[in-house]
């Protein structure tokens, strides 16, 4: 209660009206004393100083000569003539006949006369009877004078008293005065203190309101301004500041759901780890490829701990950089401190490189595969054209025309494997484009018979052709598509044993053709299937060789279906052999 602003207001106001009434109550009794003793030696001092009175004090009369009264009688008398001007009235202010030493002689009042003090003046003056003794404090409950007469007939004093009662009733009477005053000043300053409390109080209590509803979150009053005061400054600048500061966190926020949309979606890993080692966030991106769950339970220690210390990260002035292998994937990991002078915590990127590693593999055996291709021609070229020139007119001409056919076998291999090699260049750049346009699924299928018609009866094979009646026109590059056909039927028969059987069937769907090409020959071992469409790749490579095959026509016949958004893939059978499935969308390319 007495912490409240209002109460510490009123109490305030109260001691001030206290040390106020204080010092005007004590600076007011002191100035009537002051002022009380320097009237009463005022009028001593200007009545003593009469000439009249002083001459009747200290000259002796006729009377005095003849022996009719004595001094201390002719002094009673003069000083009861004067009493009027002197303020004797026999009460409150009295005088007293001593002689030289102190005695007293006779007054206006006996009883004390009797018993009278010995003041400071009264001592000083019958220590020193040249001075008259006229000094009183403010403190002292008494005025007086002392003042040495010489007479004919001896040395008296006459000493003047005031015992201050007529001081002490009217200093009574101020101090009940101020005390009534003081009783109606506090009452006024409390209500005012309530009214002035109030007045300022009330607006720092809607700003306090409006504080804890801010704190709170809630930014949707502004607080009433009342008044153009400092206060009302201050409320203004609070409405102000509850705006930005909204702004701020609206901003902060969207940012914050940027973060974490970001982070959500990512396809890199994000893990934040506090300097103890607890989890502060992470993305289901890492989790996944951690193929682990990671919860507020998760240690750095358990993650990560084998690749880099956590003090490490922490200490570490720029980032580290780590490999991890999880399974079939390649993680590259990116280890570096957020807020590095405090040392808040670390941050752990993954980053999945299993498909570059794969690339890169890819590539050299590419490179390895090329030169090894290139290589084997070259090496058959140059061997019989050595022998050729080293025998240069010995030679039989049926060998000579042997060894020619020879060379120029192995240089059609050669001009094979650069087109196909050029053909996936341009593919791999996107200079490749497809020539679309409207052609006969059915008359493309039909010159594909004719084709390989005879070369199917070099080998015995028989080929049997089954199409649904009615097949479409389709969008496509008629060229491009009659070139992944042949391809396909050209393996059928180049890798199934004389007299096979070779079915070629073609249908549709509401949307796209299809067709199928089904051997019984060596086929492909399942493990294999899904490689048959990479670059070089062989199941028998030396077969292959035998066959004339470069290990690029599936791979060029892949990227030209993939390209008309098609499929070609494999299809699974019981019996031996190969059938390989081709489909394509009737509208083309783009098209839903």
């Amino acid at each position: 209660m007495l912490r409240s602003l209002h109460m510490k207001l009123v109490m305030i106001m109260v001691l001030l009206i206290l040390s106020l009434m204080t010092v005007v109550g004590a600076f007011l009794i002191n100035s009537v004393v002051a002022f009380y003793l320097n009237d009463f030696y005022t009028q001593i001092g200007t009545v003593v100083s009469d000439r009249d009175l002083y001459r009747d004090l200290t000259q002796e009369t006729a009377a005095e000569l003849a022996g009719e009264v004595t001094g201390v009688e002719m002094l009673e008398q003069v000083l009861g003539a004067y009493a009027g001007e002197l303020g004797v009235n026999g009460s409150n202010r009295n005088f007293y006949i001593l002689d030289e030493t102190g005695v007293y002689l006779a007054g206006t009042d006996d009883e004390y006369g009797a018993r009278l003090e010995y003041t400071e003046n009264l001592l000083a003056v019958i220590k020193d009877r040249s001075m008259v003794g006229d000094e009183s404090s403010v403190a002292a409950d008494y005025m007086d004078v002392a003042i040495p007469i010489d007479r004919g007939d001896g040395q008296y004093i006459i000493y003047i008293r005031d015992n201050r009662d007529t001081v002490d009733e009217l200093n009574n009477q101020l101090f009940i005065l101020i005390m009534q005053a003081l009783v109606f000043g506090l009452v006024i300053s409390v209500l005012l203190s309530f009214l002035l409390s109030k007045t300022m109080v009330t607006p720092i209590q809607r700003l306090t309101d409006g504080a804890e509803r801010v704190a709170g979150g809630d930014f949707s009053d502004k607080i009433e301004v009342t008044s153009r005061d400092e206060i009302g400054v201050l409320t203004n600048t609070f409405n102000d500041m509850a705006q930005q500061l909204q702004d701020t966190i609206q901003q902060v926020e969207n940012e914050r759901n940027k973060l974490d949309t970001l982070f959500l979606h990512m396809t890199d890993g994000v893990v934040a780890f506090s300097s103890e080692g607890a989890v502060i966030h992470s993305n289901p991106a890492a989790a996944e490829m951690l193929r682990t769950t990671i919860d507020e339970n998760t240690r750095y220690q358990d993650l990560f701990g084998q690749v880099a210390e956590l003090g490490s990260v922490l200490s570490a002035p720029d980032y580290l950089e780590g490999e991890r292998a999880e399974g079939d994937r390649y993680l590259e990991l990116l280890l570096a401190p957020f807020d590095r002078e405090n040392q808040a915590g670390a941050l752990v990127v993954l980053h999945d490189v299993t498909a570059q590693r794969r690339n890169e593999e890819m590539r050299r055996e590419f490179v390895a595969n090329v030169s090894h291709e290139l290589r084997t021609p070259l090496t058959n070229i140059r061997s019989y054209a050595e022998t050729l020139s080293e025998n240069a007119g010995e030679m039989p001409p049926n060998t000579e025309k042997k060894f020619l056919s020879v060379i120029l076998n192995e240089s059609d291999r050669m001009t094979h494997i650069v087109q196909d090699l050029l053909t996936l260049s341009r593919f791999d750049s996107g200079h490749s484009e497809l020539k679309l346009g409207r052609f006969s699924f059915t008359g493309a299928i039909n010159d594909l018979y004719n084709a390989v018609y005879m070369e199917a009866q070099k080998h015995d094979h028989t080929v049997e052709l089954k199409l649904e009646p009615g097949l479409p026109e389709i969008l496509a590059d008629r060229e491009r598509v009659l070139q992944v056909m042949m391809n396909i039927v050209s393996n059928s028969i180049k890798y199934t044993p004389n007299g096979g059987h070779i079915e070629i069937s073609a249908g549709r769907t509401p949307d796209r053709v299809w067709m199928e090409v089904s051997d019984n020959g060596i086929g492909i071992p399942k493990e294999d299937r899904a490689r048959i469409f990479e670059r070089f790749y062989r199941v028998d490579k030396a077969r292959s060789r035998e066959s004339g095959g470069t290990g690029l026509g599936l791979s060029i016949a892949k990227e030209i279906i993939d390209r008309h958004q098609g499929v070609l893939t494999t299809v699974d059978k019981d019996e031996p052999g190969l059938t390989v499935r081709m489909e394509l969308k009737i509208e083309g390319p783009g098209h839903e």
